[in-house]
């Protein structure tokens, strides 16, 4: 078992980001197994999920004459276009059936609010509205986190960053993590991450 003060935070392991799936991360099902095996090391275990209303505005259908895996602009910023996905009650949205929940002692769904998108398991993409993750882990006596899931370059990323930012030490473990690579978009996050002061192991 892992010190008290340490967490771990499952990123977004779930059916529309594995084979198959409406976004599939190539490989997103690989990492399964490994993260139940290190789950129970961890006293504090806490889950993410993507869950989107069925109009979210980071869905690419929601704007006329847009594709998949193009840009806007929100009022917080560029915002990438994504196939729906993750939509609140659909298959695409539950855990991969294989991913063991039991040991999770918290699940933080993010990005139900129609006009914007959250990547962050502490933050959505104004990066001022949070998901209260950061309040959970200092109650529960948190100050390390380490992460793993999908995507490494997208919600990993964000996640780690701001980790780092409000303070915690904060490690991701390339190996249990799979990547979309859109645009380069993974060199860009290893460099983020470690420029933020995240470690990759």
């Amino acid at each position: 078992m892992r010190a008290s003060n340490e967490a771990i935070l499952v990123i977004d392991v779930q059916n529309d980001f594995c084979p198959g799936g409406a976004l599939a991360v190539a490989g997103g099902d690989e990492i399964v197994a490994p993260i139940n095996a290190l789950v129970p090391e961890f006293p504090v275990r806490v889950f993410t999920q993507d869950w989107h209303p069925v109009d979210h505005l980071s869905f690419a259908s929601q704007h006329d004459g847009k594709e998949a895996f193009t840009t806007t602009e929100m009022p917080y910023g560029t915002q990438v276009l994504w196939p729906d996905h993750c939509v609140i009650g659909e298959d695409g949205a539950r855990f991969h059936p294989k991913l063991d929940m039991r040991p999770a002692d918290l699940i933080i769904r993010k990005g139900f609010r129609r006009e914007i998108d959250s990547y962050s398991a502490f933050f959505e993409n104004d990066q001022t509205t949070p998901t209260g993750l950061e309040g959970y882990l200092r109650t529960r006596g948190v100050d390390t986190v380490t992460l793993v899931g999908l995507a490494t370059d997208y919600c990993v990323n964000f996640s780690a960053v701001d980790a780092a930012r409000l303070g915690f030490k904060v490690r991701v473990i390339q190996s249990l993590c799979r990547a979309i690579d859109l645009d380069g978009s993974l060199t860009a996050a290893k460099e983020g991450m470690t420029k933020a002061g995240v470690t990759l192991a």
